[in-house]
This record gives C-alpha cells, structure tokens and sequence, in this order.
C-alpha cells in the first residue's frame, strides 16, 4: 500500500500542474494504479500500453457492471438471500443412488429408577435420551423440565458468558404445548417437549438474531430457520439463543468472551462458543452449532462433549447466517453420539431454499455391524479408541490420507474469505467493520480479500475439485480415526465436505494448576471421520466406543473447582 500511494502522489503532483481535462492525465493516473495493484496480486506480465488498455477497458467496461452488481445486492447482509448459483456439490457419491429411508430405532434405553428428587438435581447429567423416555412415560413434563433448564442457563452464564437470549416465553408456550399433546397420546418422538439452544446466527421470529456482532445486535428477522422449524415439528422446546463468535469467528462476541466449563480460565474457541459451552455445562441437553472452518470440531474438543459435523448438504441452511455457502454446515452438540443420530434425524433434509441442501438418507447406526468395517487410524489418533474399537471386533489398521494438492489452508482461505465479503460487502463498504470485536479477525481477512482476483478464486475451486478427487481415491477404509483440531485436516475435511463426530476419550491435568490443587481439567477427544454420506458409520463407531466408556458423561466441576479457584455464588 505505501507502494502504491507513493507513486500516486508523484503522478498527482504533476496532474495537479496540468489541464484538469488532460484526458492523457487521467489515463496516466489510473495506468499507474492498475500496475500497482496488480502487483499486488502477484501480476507483473503486463506493462505499457497493455497497462493502459487494461486500465482503459476497466474503466470503461468493468466499472459499470461492478457498480450495478453491487447496489443491486448492496443492502442485503447475508443469511442466504440471493446465494450464488455456484453451491459446492462434492462428487464422492452419485446422488442418485437409491438408499432406503429410515427409520431408526430409538427404545434402545433402559433406565433405573430414580426418586424425583434426586432426578431434579441431576438432570444436568442426563443424556436427552434419557429425558425423552422420562417424558414419554409421564414421570416428567417438559414445562418442568423447562423451568429446570432455564434455572441452570441463567445460573451459569454469569460465568460462561455463553447464552444473547433467553426464550422464556416461547419456551413456557413450547412446553405446555407438548405437555396438552401427550395427555391426549400424541407422542412427537424422542425429542417431544426436549429443551435445547440454538446458536445465534439461526433465525427465530420475534427473538433477536444478532449474529454474536454489535453492529447486528438488535436484529429481529422474522423468519423461521429450517432447522428451527424441523425440531418445532418433533416437538422440542427453544429455552436460548446461544453465544455465536461475532459474525461466526471464534469465541469473542459483543457480551464478552465465552469461556471453557472444564477449565473456566481459558475459552471455548470456535464460534459455536455458547452450544459447546452450554451442553458442556449441562444448561441444555443438547444445541444446534455451526462450522465453517472449525467452529463446531474446535469448541468441542475444547469443551468436552460429542458434537458432529455432518456431510455438506444434509442439513438445510435458510434463515442461518451466511460465511460461505459452500463451506458452511449445521450440526449437534450433545452428551452422547446416539444422542447425536437422534438430532441429526430430526434436522436433515431438502430445503427448498438453500441450492446445496438434498435429501441425503441416514442408514440406521444402531444397526451397524462394526465387525464387518475396516477403519483406519492417524499417527495422531487417541489409541484407547483404537484398542477399544479392536477389542469390540473392528478391523483396524494404519492409515494416511495421501493428496499432493498442497495448497488446502490457502484454498479453504481464499474460499472462505471470498464468499464472507460478497455476503458482507455493504457492512465492509460502509466501514461498519472498525466497530468489530477483533480487528484482527474477519476485518484483517476481508480486507485482504478484496485483493483476491476472481480468477485466483476460480482457479481455487478448480483445486478444491482436484483434492476431492484424490481424497476419494486415498479414502479406502470405512472410516478412520485422528485428531479432530488438526488445522489442516480441519480444512480438508470442509473442503471435501467430509463427516466427523467429535468424541470425548479422557482428561488431562491442566497446565500451571493453582499450588493448592484444582479439579479443573483439560479435556483429551479425537475425531471419528468417514465418506460423505455415510455419516451413520461415524455414529456406530462412535456409539460403539461410549457403550463402554464414560468419558462423556462426565461433567465439569463448575459448582466446586477447588480451593483455590473461582466459585460460583
């Protein structure tokens, strides 16, 4: 930049002694510019005349188009109006394959007898299975459960800072509602008159949506999100909209800064902050995040519990915020993998209005015969899963996906970052962007990408399709096990539009613990991926390890931390 306006100033110098209508001049100035800026983007095979003629012909011929193209979407941030005619379609699958619709088979549980005292006092251990078949067999209504939840998010959040907005009264009304159904026998399925949380970038009428930024903090849309309206429909009850990193970039949002239940001194990291945060916390049995790059595979290792990140296209995107239609997803955070199933049952599906949705069928995971998959595993998979998973009749063996594209950070970069600032391009114009939480998150990356030429970002696409192809090939076992945060498999695995179930596998001593002890912990999981499409093998895998483990049930010590750390009052 100091470049470029350098040399701008000694051409202005001497267009300022000159005619004012000097059309020579003029040309001069804008030649000049365009050499400057096309080093920028790293074009220095252009010089003279053909300099000029670019600069002509932009000016010209470009410059109107741009303009029109621009002010006709000028106004409109986001949340998929008017999303691009370019949607990611990965091409592991025929999508026309025939595939039978399931049914999955949920009376899977059987459950000890509890006095309802102590059942109240536990609830926040429960998995939502558990309070689904409580419900169903009328030892509990969901307007207590309602007011149970609501209790723990609003005592709990002054520490977290993990909740924008309580939906007391939608909830109340959700809860009775499902209550007057089931006295009449009208039963909705596991998730009839379930609480839960939605991150806030997903629309809800009448609530504020704001997107976790200042700028957008009192934002009502009124519209119902697909996904809202698909558990509207199974009947499960909206108790919160939870903290979204501002505009979906990691933990900090304009209330604050969302910070680890297990660990209370450091954060959740990801933008799906508040539905980690909060299932973690047991403040709602389980919550709808989302992932771009990160958001919902970060803050669920960081906090502790099961969360997945299914195929690309499976769940409908309307009335959710948009960073990249071709990258973003939807998905749960909950207590259990089977828990997990549940939710993204209910939650897939066609959306007429998102262009990448489709119906994708979900084979039934309870009635996976593990013995007959080969799964793989990293050099940096959590080993107890893989001598568990062997022990249980798994054929595991060594594994490394191999692709010589060795640009995936880059090309999920420049797709991400591109994408964000066409939806974002007005609040980036109008300088909304110097009242971000962190100047060096999304306004840094935007700015760069207003450099990003649209050919560069073509060509990025044309790789992208290039890595699918040869994780295709290199992807012969039936799933494989390997950390879910490393960053670059966290860029393939979204460029590609590949499943992962995050799963908790232990704990760890925190770093520097205070001298007289902690029960603080740092949270150890790994991640279960698989092919697109077949997210039901990731679930039986998972499943499968946690049917003899515990790791997810346990829940962080946010009450009693230790003698010399923080206490609630």
């Amino acid at each position: 930049m100091a470049e470029m306006l350098k040399a701008l100033d000694a051409v202005g110098f001497e267009f300022k002694h000159r005619d004012l209508g000097n059309l020579c001049c003029e040309n001069l100035v804008r030649a000049c510019a365009c050499e400057i800026s096309m080093k920028f983007v790293a074009l220095t095979t252009f010089f003279g005349s053909n300099i000029s003629n670019i600069a002509n012909g932009t000016q010209r011929l470009s410059f109107p188009v741009l303009v029109s193209k621009r002010y006709l979407l000028f106004a409109i941030n986001d949340y998929l109006y008017y999303p691009s005619c370019k949607c990611f379609k990965f091409s592991f699958f025929d999508d026309t394959k025939s595939g039978r619709i399931s049914i999955l088979f949920y009376g899977l549980f059987l459950f000890l007898f509890l006095f309802r005292s102590s059942f109240v006092n536990l609830v926040g251990l429960f998995q939502m299975l558990e309070l689904g078949e409580l419900i169903r067999t009328k030892q509990i209504t969901s307007l207590e459960l309602v007011q149970i939840f609501l209790k723990r998010l609003k005592r709990y959040n002054p520490v977290l800072k993990s909740v924008i907005t309580y939906t007391d009264e939608l909830a109340y009304k959700q809860a009775k509602e499902a209550d007057e159904l089931l006295a009449k026998g009208v039963y909705l399925g596991p998730l009839h008159g379930i609480p839960y949380g939605l991150k806030d970038i997903i629309a809800v009428p009448g609530y504020r949506t704001t997107w976790g930024s200042g700028s957008f903090k009192d934002q009502v849309l009124n519209i119902e999100a697909w996904v809202y309206k698909r558990l509207k429909s199974a009947g499960a009850v909206l108790v919160a909209k939870l903290v979204s990193g501002s505009l979906a970039y990691d933990d900090i949002w304009f209330g604050g800064r969302t910070r680890n239940p297990w660990n209370i001194e450091e954060f959740s990291t990801g933008s799906s902050a508040g539905p980690a945060a909060c299932t973690s916390a047991g403040m709602v049995p389980f919550a709808i995040g989302s992932e771009t790059a990160g958001s919902i595979t970060y803050p669920a290792a960081r906090c502790g519990v099961t969360a997945l990140r299914p195929t690309f296209g499976m769940v409908g995107r309307t009335g959710v915020m948009s960073i990249a239609e071709s990258l973003d997803k939807l998905g749960p955070f909950c207590r259990s993998a089977a828990d997990c199933t549940v939710v993204l049952d209910t939650i897939r599906g066609k959306d007429p209005d998102d262009l990448s949705s489709r119906y994708i069928t979900l084979d039934d995971p309870f009635s996976v015969d593990i013995k007959r998959l080969t799964v793989g595993y990293t050099d940096d998979a959590e080993m107890e899963v893989v001598n568990v998973l062997k022990s249980k009749g798994v054929n595991m063996v060594p594994f490394k996906l191999n692709y010589t594209v060795d640009s995936v950070q880059g090309i999920l970069n420049f797709t991400m970052d591109v994408e964000m600032l066409a939806h974002f391009d007005e609040w980036q114009r109008t300088r909304q962007d110097d009242l971000y939480e962190a100047q060096d998150q999304w306004p840094t990356e935007l700015h760069r990408a207003r450099l990003i030429p649209a050919v560069d970002y073509v060509q990025a696409q044309r790789a992208r399709q290039k890595l699918i192809h040869e994780v295709k090939k290199s992807f012969t076992v039936d799933a494989f096990i390997g950390n879910a945060t490393d960053w670059e498999r966290v860029c393939l695995g979204n460029l590609v539009g590949l499943p992962v179930i995050v799963v908790p596998t232990g704990f760890k001593n925190i770093s520097r613990p205070p001298s007289e002890g902690t029960r603080r912990r740092t949270t150890i999981t790994t991640g279960i991926y698989a092919h697109p499409n077949h997210d039901h093998i990731a679930l039986a895998l998972a499943m499968a390890y946690q049917s003899v483990t515990d790791h997810h049930k346990q829940r962080p010590p946010i009450d009693n931390l230790g003698p010399s750390d923080m206490k609630l009052e």
